[in-house]
């Protein structure tokens, strides 16, 4: 039964990358980043108890847990996404405050658009 569910969630995962680019999908990726790096660095400010930066820890886990499926779905369709999934599955061996970082970079280069060219400087010739 455990199996079937899986592969219940896996077809859905599946189905709903269809039609997204894999811009699309590592943007949605990085919404959970940023939630997760917003709930991690919340738990480290001086004045949180233990309970709740453990709370805080907790969240900003099954944000980036929720943000790997969707990074994984970016980088099959485009490589150059890579980064993105590998820094966020190894946030399971390295804690999350050595990652963040990178993980703001890698959202960074997401959000921006690299596939707009701006205007070049001046006028061109024309035909």
């Amino acid at each position: 039964m455990i199996a079937l569910g899986a592969t219940t969630v896996g077809a859905m995962l599946l189905l709903s990358a269809c039609g997204q680019g894999s811009g699309d999908l590592a943007r949605q990726a990085c919404v959970h980043v940023k939630l997760s790096v917003h709930y991690y660095e919340l738990s480290t400010k001086p004045d949180v108890s233990v309970v709740d930066a453990a709370r805080l820890r907790t969240k900003a886990n099954a944000e980036l847990r929720a943000a790997l499926p969707l990074a994984a779905q970016a980088t099959s369709a485009d490589g150059s996404m890579n980064s993105l999934m590998t820094t966020i599955s190894e946030s399971a061996t390295i804690d999350e405050g050595h990652l963040i970082p990178a993980l703001k970079g890698q959202c960074a280069q997401v959000d921006t658009n690299v596939n707009v060219n701006p205007a070049p400087p001046g006028n061109l010739p024309g035909p």
